[in-house]
């Protein structure tokens, strides 16, 4: 039966994009985001839905959308050179098979980013794409903020967020950071939207899902995701009137919080005190020390999946650093992910990938700034602008706080939201364009 609703729900979906072709660029990013053919039992996970969807997507920009008035961003160019980068790299990579395997989706991911912007050529598109992004997110994070008050916390990588496969955006670590990253949105919505009128009933919806967010580091005892709710919380200082107010109602809310908090979260967190003694972080380590190493041998990188040739090897500490009596919790391991985006990039594509990583991230944070102070006016036709760059601004950095512990690199998730940032970027650019001529038409008569 369950198959059957979302065959329904897919079909009358993609018959209103034949109509109206950028539904169908929505339809790719709920089925890349909440992955419907891993959550049927045999008719949608036979037939490859996310391939169709963006090929349709694509051809209907192609073939019906307007583009007289497209952009081609700088990042969009940066973002096709890494695609084509990963793929040389996968000629050659350490474990050809492992890497065909990540490549068949890195690409589609990478490709589509670069493809988004040319769709967003209005507000109402741009607003649609990331409504569409939080909508598809949150069938995941209600179902976890409802698990989690059900059952006090899943623990670490115990929390069932409807399939069994932890990979994804169902990964407890990844739905975290994506979780808390995406808040910052929601509360542009609040008073921003225009799909749905920010009335009372919006706004009740807004604040239940930002808290349903914040349950699932909680649910999924994650401390990547206990970090990103910190910074969330610093750069939230930047947007509120009544600074002193805000970090004083934080500090009352996090003391009454504490008791209420399951010992599955409160135990794991305590770990970060004593990360020496915790063997998932001295994994960490030892990784991220070999795949220096590697890079030095192999600036290139390995290709997808060059962990799988790591060999470490690494002591435990007792929780105050000390070192353990001789012979005690010396521990070797193989094959170990590297649990960060950024090693994750330096191993598989070298230096230069690394770079051009770098560079599509800290260009988006810094075009968002940009924004930020350009459109500061709330009474401006664009007032509506400056605050969602911020809210961009801020999930981003969430992002790249969450990825130096998770290996996200090319979590598809981040890509739409670049190409939301690129989209917004390359739409007021446009609108700049057009204000400046019509003022010289004036001028000139």
């Amino acid at each position: 039966m369950r198959d059957l609703a979302f065959i329904a729900f897919l079909g009358a979906f993609f018959a209103m994009g034949f109509k109206r072709p950028f539904l169908l660029v929505l339809v790719y990013v709920y089925i890349d985001i909440v992955s419907p053919q891993r959550l049927t039992y045999l008719l949608l996970n036979t037939v490859p839905i996310s391939l169709i969807a963006v090929a349709l997507a694509v051809g209907g920009w192609v073939l019906a959308d307007d583009k007289r008035d497209t952009r081609v961003g700088g990042r969009q160019v940066l973002i096709v050179l890494l695609m084509l980068y990963c793929g040389i790299t996968m000629l050659a990579a350490d474990f050809p098979a492992e890497a065909k395997e990540k490549w068949d989706w890195v690409w589609k991911a990478l490709i589509f980013a670069a493809f988004l912007p040319l769709t967003l050529r209005t507000r109402l598109r741009i607003e649609a794409l990331l409504l569409f992004m939080i909508l598809s997110a949150s069938s995941i994070v209600i179902v976890g903020g409802i698990k989690t008050i059900a059952s006090g916390g899943g623990g670490y990588g115990q929390l069932n967020l409807m399939v069994d496969n932890n990979s994804g955006l169902y990964e407890g670590s990844t739905i975290s950071a994506v979780a808390v990253a995406i808040i910052p949105i929601i509360i542009w919505f609040m008073s921003h939207g225009t799909i749905f009128k920010p009335d009372w009933r919006v706004k009740t919806y807004c604040v239940a899902l930002v808290f349903a967010c914040l349950l699932i580091p909680v649910g999924t005892s994650t401390r990547t995701g206990l970090l990103c709710v910190g910074l969330l919380a610093v750069l939230s200082i930047r947007t509120v009137k009544r600074k002193t107010l805000y970090l004083l109602m934080l500090a009352v809310l996090g003391l009454a919080a504490v008791p209420f908090l399951p010992s599955t979260f409160t135990d794991r967190m305590n770990t970060i005190k004593s990360y020496q003694a915790d063997e998932s972080a001295s994994t960490r380590l030892a990784v991220w020390q070999w795949t220096i190493e590697y890079a030095k041998t192999h600036p290139f990188g390995g290709g997808f999946e060059a962990y799988r040739g790591n060999r470490i090897r690494y002591d435990l500490k007792t929780a105050d650093g000390s070192p353990l009596p001789a012979g005690q919790k010396v521990e070797a391991d193989k094959a170990r992910a590297y649990h960060s985006a950024y090693f994750e990039m330096l191993g598989e594509q070298g230096y230069f990938g690394l770079a051009l990583w770098l560079s599509i991230n800290l260009i988006g944070i810094f075009r968002m700034e940009v924004i930020r102070r350009r459109y500061r006016d709330p009474e401006g036709e664009f007032g509506w602008a400056g605050p969602l760059a911020t809210a961009l601004q801020s999930g981003h950095l969430v992002y790249l706080l969450g990825a130096a512990f998770i290996a996200i690199a090319f979590q598809p998730f981040i890509y739409m939201l670049i190409g939301a940032q690129i989209g917004l970027d390359t739409y007021l650019t446009r609108k700049r364009g057009e204000q400046s001529f019509r003022s010289m038409r004036r001028g000139a008569a």
